[in-house]
């Protein structure tokens, strides 16, 4: 088979204690997970679950160990963080119960929803689709995929995030408004999961703005940290 160009290289994670690279399929984020960051984005109450996308390729994929780097994005002057539990899915499917959707889980992984927040509330009041303020380039930085025979208690885990050493972001995947089994079976109805997804599923409170030089440090109990720099 030729093609026109070049195709480009498949996007890959680097998976804890192999040579071998965790292909990414497509990338899934669960919007306003945790009660205290939907509060603070105005919001209230266990609502049926959302979801948007970001290009594979807006991964920043991050060795452990490593502090990665980012660029400040154009057109915003509202860069946030927002850290979260990444669900690298090992086995596809359609309707997957939540009793049986762990067993669809490859690993899991630390990773940064970020945001051009300005942009993001503009779409909203127009009731235009977030895909300027979500799903640009270099906007989803992630470290090292830990297999879930690995991983700790990944269901009460602590998260965290600081910038420049300080405090941001603390809380529990407990805290999890749709946990990890529930938001697979939700996204299962929607999509055909496929080998090589990645869930972001949702942030705690306390997002706030970046700017040029902050490093982020964020991390998942059980699974490590993730470094970068913003640029």
């Amino acid at each position: 088979m030729s093609f026109v160009f070049t195709p480009p290289a498949t996007v890959s994670v680097p998976v804890v204690g192999l040579a071998e690279r965790f292909p990414v399929n497509r990338i899934y984020c669960v919007g306003r997970n945790y009660e205290e960051h939907a509060k603070e984005m105005g919001f209230t109450g266990r609502e049926p679950p959302f979801f948007f996308l970001k290009p594979a390729n807006a991964l920043v994929v991050i060795d452990s160990g490593k502090t990665g780097s980012m660029p400040y994005p154009s057109m915003t002057q509202n860069f946030h963080h927002e850290i979260e539990l990444v669900v690298a899915i090992g086995t596809g499917g359609k309707n997957i119960k939540a009793a049986d959707a762990l067993k669809h889980v490859y690993g899991y992984a630390v990773g940064l929803d970020m945001t051009r927040r300005d942009l993001q509330n503009e779409a909203k009041k127009t009731g235009r689709p977030w895909c300027i303020g979500k799903g640009f380039d270099h906007s989803a930085p992630i470290g090292a995929i830990t297999r879930a025979a690995d991983a700790g208690d990944i269901e009460n885990a602590e998260i965290f995030l600081q910038v420049g050493g300080q405090d941001r972001q603390r809380s529990n995947t407990a805290k999890l408004i749709w946990n990890i089994a529930e938001s697979i079976e939700h996204l299962s109805a929607a999509w055909e999961l496929q080998p090589g997804d990645l869930i972001f599923s949702g942030t705690p409170e306390g997002v706030a703005a970046v700017v040029s030089g902050d490093t982020l440090t964020g991390g998942v109990a059980g699974i490590g940290t993730l470094s970068v720099t913003v640029n």
